[in-house]
């Protein structure tokens, strides 16, 4: 017989999800708590397939063989609370239940912890592609219990995103949160890609005067070198896209520049600071998305100064070279960032993360899919233990020669009255990264003379002191 998966909300991605797993060969009983929205499944892509509709949880529940592997699709926070106090009353030990949203990993340890008594395996597994990756293959990290993900494997396995020679792109993440944790730095490293696509348009756009046709054919040109990856390949479709709902020109020019949030970015940016670990690229790009929001604020501030933009000078193809090696260094540090918060969270929370199998599983389905991936996998698999990715000699050979046109980048868009806030961010931690000595020293001096929280030296051991009023 079939092996029979439940599927617990069939919203987008549930409904997407669903379809795959069942067309990669297994029965799948499907729920929603609205059953129209069951009964719609069922008659549209449901239809004819090998779906079981259950009306109710009972029915859900039962039409389940064990141990039961329930995939929970529904809304991050109270939702998921409720599901699984919904679900409860009739599990039993051996049941598997699957979070494939984006809780946050906090929430994930905690239920962990509270199924743990009754026998219940809980995995914390994040989901990557949006629609269309759930339907044909998404990036996916389960973490939670080794064994648990073994028995799940086969079937993850089949629905996965396939990269390389075929490779699935889902791994055994690693222990309690581990799963959802490195999801949320995922979309944290997401939200820095974004940024910076967005700032080199921005420069190429109008602080070069491009056209919107000169504008894609640029990133269709990134497109099929070292910035090959997803979001360049839609950004080259998207920068000259023709209005389709009745205005002028390109639809860019047409879409309210406000960036919507949902909180995962935040997340990563709050376990940066609570873990100690410098993320200034993805903090550049959630904020500059915050700046975004403030519309009413930044139409004031145009009123009262101006937005004059002044053109970069010089040969337009230069400058188009000199950005591209901007966005491509900017990329690496972001990238150096996002995975040396998952080595300290790894470390802290004793994850048991393999850096090399994360970039793996990220070079398909996902959305920062990027041929870019596979350099860092094979950073990781030279070095497993490679502190930070800017000092993999590969990526020093990348990034040397590039620094002059990264600091001539950043200048010019200075001087054109151009924010690049992620790009700026990148630069400010690859200039500080590389000094043995930081002006820091300044910093404990005042710490010391105001409050007497003291300072190390640098020739010799213990703590000091000084009263620096004698």
């Amino acid at each position: 017989m079939k092996q029979k998966i439940g599927v617990f909300g069939l919203g987008v991605m549930g409904a997407s999800l669903a379809q795959n797993i069942e067309r990669n060969g297994a029965r799948v009983v499907v729920f929603n708590y609205t059953y129209d929205l069951t009964e719609k499944f069922i008659a549209g892509p449901g239809q004819g397939k090998d779906f079981i509709p259950a009306r109710t949880v009972y029915e859900f529940i039962t039409a389940l063989d064990r141990p039961r592997q329930i995939l929970m699709m529904v809304t991050a926070g109270k939702a998921v609370d409720s599901v699984i106090a919904t679900l409860k009353p009739y599990l039993e030990p051996g049941d598997i239940l699957i979070d494939g949203g984006n809780s946050h990993y906090e929430d994930t340890d905690r239920r962990i912890a509270e199924l743990e008594g009754a026998g219940i395996q809980y995995v914390g597994m994040g989901v990557s592609g949006g629609e269309q990756g759930a339907l044909w293959g998404p990036s996916m990290m389960p973490g939670g219990d080794h064994g648990t993900y073994h028995y799940l494997e086969p079937i993850l396995e089949k629905i996965a995103a396939k990269a390389g020679n075929n490779e699935p792109c889902v791994t055994y993440i690693g222990t309690g949160s581990a799963g959802h944790f490195v999801k949320m730095v995922h979309n944290g490293i997401e939200y820095g890609d974004m940024q910076l696509i967005a700032e080199a348009h921005d420069l190429l756009r109008f602080g070069l005067g491009l056209t919107p046709d000169e504008v894609a054919e640029t990133f269709t040109t990134w497109n099929k070198g070292e910035l090959s990856s997803y979001l360049i390949e839609i950004t080259a479709k998207i920068a000259n896209f023709p209005d389709d709902q009745g205005g002028d020109g390109v639809l860019l020019d047409s879409i309210l520049d406000t960036a919507g949030m949902k909180g995962t970015g935040t997340w990563t940016g709050h376990a940066a600071l609570t873990l100690g670990e410098p993320i200034p690229t993805i903090i550049a790009a959630l904020h500059a998305r915050a700046l975004s929001s403030l519309t009413e604020e930044r139409a004031l501030a145009q009123a009262s100064y101006g937005t004059k933009i002044q053109q970069l000078e010089g040969d337009k193809q230069e400058w188009i070279d000199r950005i591209r090696a901007a966005m491509y260094v900017s990329k690496i540090c972001s990238y150096a960032q996002g995975f040396a918060l998952l080595n300290r969270a790894s470390d802290e929370f004793r994850y048991g993360l393999n850096f090399m199998e994360i970039a793996k599983i990220w070079r398909g389905g996902c959305i920062i899919r990027a041929d870019f991936l596979d350099k860092i996998r094979l950073a990781f698999e030279h070095n497993p233990g490679l502190p930070n990715l800017i000092l993999d000699e590969s990526f020093v050979k990348d990034v040397f020669p590039r620094v002059v046109a990264w600091r001539e980048v950043v200048v010019g868009a200075s001087r054109t009255g151009i924010s690049i806030p992620a790009m700026s961010a990148s630069l400010a931690y690859f200039e500080a990264m590389r000094r043995k000595t930081l002006p820091a020293n300044l910093i404990q001096a005042q710490r010391d003379y105001f409050g007497a929280h003291s300072y190390k030296r640098i020739d010799k051991p213990g703590t000091f002191h000084t009263d620096w009023e004698k």
